[in-house]
């Protein structure tokens, strides 16, 4: 599977953005947006105006980037969400939400996105009592996670339970930290969505 394999912290630069890609670090001034914010390169620091389209190509990298999907798979999420019955960019938004790692990053348990796809990958994590390596996996109403609590595991855990406790959890998870397990007590909303994005320009983009 291609996975993206240079600096993250380039990622939030060229969006002029946080996308909070490294967790814990992004919090602190060691942000590398935080310390230049500009895109990154040499011409980074000239002024460009984007064009209509170019508005709606950043709006739609910046949120593959948020939930570290790559174009292929995130095309696919589109024409299944532009299938559906509803707003095509709110569905779209649920689908991207309802991932199994992006599940684990919302509930605390893994400090970034990578952290949750590896803890996933790892095989330490069971939905409905069955174990799960698959982060792309998508969750239901009802649906039981559970944390596979072995010493190692459970001691990095713990930490970014501590490091994330001031995040807040999202109104459609329900998480025990002592038993390590979230529950999926809903589907999530619009509002639940914690970053600014305006999905209604990848719509247009892909309606082209």
């Amino acid at each position: 599977m291609a996975k993206y394999k240079d600096s993250v912290c380039r990622l939030c630069r060229r969006e002029g953005a946080k996308l909070f890609l490294k967790g814990t670090r992004c919090y602190t001034p060691k942000c590398a947006i935080t310390r230049r914010e500009y895109a990154p390169g040499q011409h980074g620091q000239g002024r460009v105006k984007l064009s209509d389209y170019g508005i709606q190509l950043r709006e739609k990298q910046k949120v593959k980037r948020i939930y570290g999907v790559l174009e292929r798979q995130f095309r696919r999420y589109f024409e299944t969400a532009n299938k559906s019955k509803g707003v095509t960019g709110e569905i779209l938004l649920q689908q991207l939400e309802r991932r199994l790692d992006n599940v684990i990053l919302r509930s605390g348990i893994a400090n970034s996105t990578a952290d949750a796809r590896q803890v996933v990958a790892h095989g330490h994590v069971k939905v409905n009592g069955r174990r799960v390596d698959i982060a792309s996996f998508q969750v239901k109403v009802g649906d039981s996670i559970k944390i596979d609590a072995k010493e190692g595991i459970s001691k990095h855990i713990k930490a970014n339970l501590e490091l994330t406790k001031d995040r807040g959890t999202p109104k459609w998870l329900s998480v025990d930290t002592n038993g390590m397990e979230i529950k999926i007590i809903k589907l999530p909303a619009r509002d639940d969505i914690g970053f600014p994005v305006q999905e209604q320009l990848i719509v247009e983009l892909y309606s082209k």
